[in-house]
């Protein structure tokens, strides 16, 4: 490394899906089943095996992965405009950005004189506005473009937000 390296500021990087990741995190699919306990051998030897995999990717990750001295947690904002189109609830947004559920509302409430509920509601038929009216989605399927997942909600709370209909836009 050239020079001292320094802690990112990003709140997160998304890295590029490769074969070397799929190989790492194989062994911990198994988790994703609820019945399944970890084994903390397995995970911690994917954990030591992800810390070297990302190191030889980009060393200068080194700073960040090895900082005791901060609490680490995503940045709520940045999180939420990059993933706010997709199907998440609000804990799992909090557990995304490192927060329980009431801590996440709460660094919410620092930001942002809305709700975080009433924050990704508003985002998302904002831009189910702008793909009606652009053209670049259609009034039956441009909810689960944005992140609603029930049709029947999505046309009420647009009718409520903009005094129309979908179709009609």
């Amino acid at each position: 490394m050239s020079g001292k390296p320094r802690r990112m500021r990003e709140s997160f990087r998304k890295l590029e899906h490769t074969d070397g990741i799929d190989r790492i995190f194989e062994p911990l699919k198994k988790y994703l089943d609820p019945s399944e306990k970890p084994d903390s051998e397995t995970v911690g030897r994917s954990m030591n095996e992800a810390v070297d995999y990302l190191l030889n990717i980009d060393e200068s990750l080194y700073p960040t992965l090895f900082d005791f001295n901060e609490p680490w947690k995503i940045d709520i904002m940045a999180f939420m405009e990059e993933y706010y189109t997709r199907h998440m609830s609000l804990s799992e947004f909090a557990n995304y950005t490192g927060r329980s559920l009431a801590t996440f509302k709460r660094d919410f409430a620092k930001m942002n004189d809305v709700t975080p509920q009433k924050w990704l509601r508003e985002k998302r038929l904002n831009m189910a506005f702008q793909l009606l009216k652009s053209g670049k989605a259609n009034a039956s399927d441009v909810y689960l473009k944005v992140g609603f997942e029930n049709r029947t909600h999505f046309i009420s709370a647009f009718k409520q937000q903009f005094g129309t209909i979908p179709s009609l836009v």
